[in-house]
Order: C-alpha cells, then structure tokens, then sequence
C-alpha cells in the first residue's frame, strides 16, 4: 500500500512536501548568501582592477613555426581562410585603416607578423601653460618616462608585428619616424593602430610597413598615457590579442585567433597557390612578364 492511499497517507504527504520546500529555500537562501558573501569579498579584489582575458604565452620558436606557414599569404587569403574555419566577418580591421604607403612591385609594405599589444588612453592631467625651454624639456622627458613611455619595446623581436590600440580622436602622433625605426631594429615587422602617426613623409622613405587611421601632429606628453601591454586592444572594431597573427597588405588587416591560425592558413594557402596558377596563365595569354605576385 502506498503512502498516498494510507489512511495516514495524506497528511504525511503533507509533512513531506513541506519538509522539500523548506529544504529547498534553505539551500537556495544559504546559497545566496553565500553568493552575497563570495561577491563582497570579490569587490575587494574588483576594485583594485581585475583584467579577465588571459594573455598566453608563446615561445619564439612557436612563433617562427606560426609564421613560416603564413608566410606570402594576402589578407584575400587569409580572409577565404577565416570563412571556412567558421569565422566570416571575425578578424577584418575597419577598411579605414589602411597603409600609409604602397610597394606594388615587390610588396614590401605587406606585413605578416606575431602581435605585440599596447594601449594608450587620453590624459586626464592639465595642461602646462608656456614654459621656459629647459622647463618644457624636463616636463615632456618626464611625462614620457613616466606615463606615456613604451614598456612594449623589450617584448618586440623578429616577426613581431606592434599594434596599438590609441584615441583616433586625439591628435597625437604616437608613432614617428624615431621609434618606429627602433622598432623595426628589434625585429619588429610592421605597426598596426587604431588612431595616428606623424613624420609620415619620412616613415614612408624608412619603408616601415604602417597601417593606421589617419595623421596625428602632437607629441604624447599631455595627450595620452600608456595603459597596459600585451592586454587585449581594440582596432578597427577587432579585438586583438597578444601572439595573435596580423596580416596586412592594399586590402587592409585582418586577425587570426592564434588557437585557429594553422586551419586557417592551410586554406589560405591552397587559395593563393591556386590564384596565382591561374593568373600566370592570364599573363602567358596576355604577353605579360611575371611579376613578384605570381611567382
């Protein structure tokens, strides 16, 4: 006989039911406060400021492999590459970030590289007002070593590509012909940002790859100020993250997710290899000379 159908049934069933619930509401009032509890003890830690993308590391050897097999693709490629790996659309830079000069007979302006992350936010310090020369001096050396230095440059080595998140606002030229030489000296490939440059006419005679959004005139001290480094940044609507492949040519820059890059570059390839059987057979039929982008 079942409890439901003893005389006693019912009101035991009763007893039963009640006892659930309130075993129920005791663990769902224990586990909020112990949620309440977990949350106030996290706003401590919060509070100071708490970063919740992981930045993963990768060797130089890891880095050279990863390199090696994108090595002369296009961002057209690369592209085709991201829609069958599943991610259309993901990874292609704003078109309003493009290169500050062209090679078209040997490409040197492409850039395929490893990305080294860095980002600048506006100053929020007041302006100096005039000041005498060697006052003026000190203030723009201390502001730089201080708040808008370059903490980024020792992580650059070969294949890096740098790109910098910035206010494409401001006019500031974060990068010039300076350090971007210094730059390259370390190996690095090629600057992608979100905002601007100056010295332009002699970056361009430097032949240092630069894709950016337009010109910036100002010096950073007083106009912006470094915020992390190998973080995740924003560009051209695109989140990139440290060890991250960036490729860049006349068609723009597009990411990779490192965690896709061979899938993504084995397409990549086979699309490429296949354009360029066909073009040369265009430039046989044509009398055309082959040039470096069929060879």
């Amino acid at each position: 006989m079942s409890l439901a159908s003893h005389a006693m049934g019912e009101p035991i069933m009763h007893k039963f039911a009640k006892l659930s619930w309130f075993v129920a509401a005791l663990l769902i009032g224990s586990g909020v406060a112990w949620t309440a509890v977990a949350q106030q003890d996290d706003a401590e830690t919060l509070r100071a400021g708490k970063s919740f993308l992981e930045t993963k590391v990768y060797t130089a050897d890891e880095d050279r492999a990863t390199l090696a097999i994108f090595d002369g693709l296009r961002v057209a490629d690369v592209s085709d590459g991201m829609d069958q790996a599943g991610f259309a659309n993901v990874g292609l830079v704003a078109a309003e970030i493009g290169p500050l000069w062209r090679d078209t007979q040997h490409f040197t302006h492409r850039i395929v590289g490893i990305a080294v992350t860095a980002r600048y936010v506006p100053s929020n310090e007041p302006q100096t007002g005039p000041l005498e020369t060697e006052e003026f001096n000190r203030w723009m050396g201390d502001f730089y070593n201080q708040k808008s230095s370059e903490p980024f440059v020792p992580l650059l080595r070969q294949g890096s590509v740098l790109v910098i998140e910035d206010d494409e606002t401001s006019d500031v030229g974060s990068i010039g012909s300076n350090n971007i030489m210094n730059w390259k000296s370390r190996g690095c490939v090629g600057v992608v940002t979100s905002a601007t440059a100056r010295d332009t006419d002699e970056i361009i005679a430097e032949k240092v790859p630069l894709y950016f959004k337009h010109v910036g005139r100002g010096i950073r001290p007083g106009r912006n100020e470094i915020e992390s480094v190998n973080r995740p940044v924003v560009v051209g609507g695109v989140q990139v993250m440290p060890g991250d492949v960036v490729v860049a040519d006349g068609d723009g820059v597009i990411v990779v997710p490192r965690a896709h890059a061979e899938q993504v570059a084995k397409y990549a390839r086979a699309t490429l290899e296949s354009d360029k059987a066909a073009r040369r057979g265009l430039y046989k039929q044509l009398g055309l000379p082959e040039d470096d982008s069929v060879r």
